[in-house]
């Protein structure tokens, strides 16, 4: 089956470090992701990760980022 025929049903999740993928709708999440709340096609779902998830730098990273420019670094 092609991209193009797929039509399962996916949410789009996201995880402690703030990073985002989709999984099927109807299956459990795996431990450590959380539903955001929007579910739709394969291209529904990929287009709003695409909007929302705008630095790929996980979570942790952006702490440690934001910390050592405050020190001055």
């Amino acid at each position: 089956m092609s991209a193009d025929e797929d039509d399962t049903i996916y949410r789009v999740v996201v995880n402690d470090e703030q990073q985002y993928s989709i999984w099927a709708a109807d299956r459990d999440l795996p431990l450590g992701w959380h539903d955001v709340g929007k579910v739709g096609t394969k291209a529904e779902c990929l287009a709003h990760v695409e909007e929302v998830w705008t630095d790929m730098r996980p979570l942790s990273l952006q702490k440690q980022m934001a910390s050592s420019a405050g020190d001055g670094q």
